[in-house]
């Protein structure tokens, strides 16, 4: 997800600046945003939860 994080979010940029198109560059951008986001939620490390059943 980071690689499609950089991607999106040079893509976006590229679109902007190169092409002149902001609807779609912000949107790549937006997408990109997320993707980090979902990286960040992923990294955080959750509480130590007991098993499921305990014997």
């Amino acid at each position: 997800m980071m690689l499609a994080g950089i991607l999106l979010t040079g893509g976006g940029v590229y679109a902007i600046v190169k092409k002149g198109d902001r609807k779609r560059g912000g949107l790549m951008i937006f997408a990109g945003l997320v993707m980090f986001g979902n990286v960040a939620i992923s990294a955080i490390p959750g509480p130590d939860l007991p098993p499921l059943e305990q014997r």
